[in-house]
């Protein structure tokens, strides 16, 4: 008898902490299937092999699955999705490419689950969690093994909104996304999901191939 109250003790934090997991999670998807637009500013920090890289911009996402990352470190560098096809431009290189939104390895492609109809059971086949900043750190493990990425954690605040992703790739590289200044349903003109290379710029169209 008492090793059965042990046990029925050790198994309540579980219970609260999966019940924990269940409702911020319904609480992101209520929060963000209720957007049609949203706009926030970002740092992206990409670690690999010991070595970080941070950029910083701003990101407006408009459904069905338009996505625009306008960068102001590096100043100039673009990524656009239309829903179809995923566009790039890189200053650095002077460089634009066109590829299939499906096709793509970019490791941006995660947050398009922001763009659809938000149902994390569809996508991942089980969640871990901890307490973290006054939220709750949420790690997904995705249903697929064949995609870019292993996993995806967010920290969601107590009003779900999502504050950092992180996403973590099959090669051990990890992108790290801390939002800022979030807006819900801003008015957000069409123009901003069109792409026109830049002048002299290089431009490589891959979604034939």
């Amino acid at each position: 008898m008492l090793v059965l109250l042990f046990l029925g003790l050790m198994m309540q934090p579980l219970r609260a902490a999966d019940s924990d997991v269940q409702q911020t999670l319904k609480g992101i998807e209520d929060r963000y299937n209720r957007a049609k637009t949203l706009q926030l500013s970002f740092t992206e920090t990409y670690r690999v092999r010991g070595r970080a890289q941070i950029e910083k911009g701003e990101l407006v996402l408009r459904k069905p699955g338009r996505m625009r990352w306008q960068y102001t470190m590096p100043a100039g560098k673009l990524f656009i999705s239309d829903g179809k096809f995923i566009y790039s431009y890189s200053p650095q290189d002077n460089r634009a490419e066109k590829m299939k939104f499906k096709e793509t390895d970019d490791m941006r492609a995660p947050l398009a689950f922001l763009l659809g109809r938000l149902h994390f059971s569809d996508d991942f086949r089980e969640f871990h969690s901890r307490p973290q900043d006054g939220g709750l750190f949420i790690t997904a493990i995705p249903k697929s093994d064949k995609l870019p990425y292993a996993e995806v954690s967010f920290l969601a605040g107590p009003d779900f909104a999502i504050r950092r992703l992180e996403v973590k790739g099959q090669d051990n590289s990890v992108l790290e996304f801390t939002f800022e200044n979030e807006r819900r349903n801003p008015p957000i003109q069409d123009s901003l999901f069109r792409f026109t290379p830049p002048q002299g710029a290089e431009y490589i169209d891959l979604s034939n191939q």
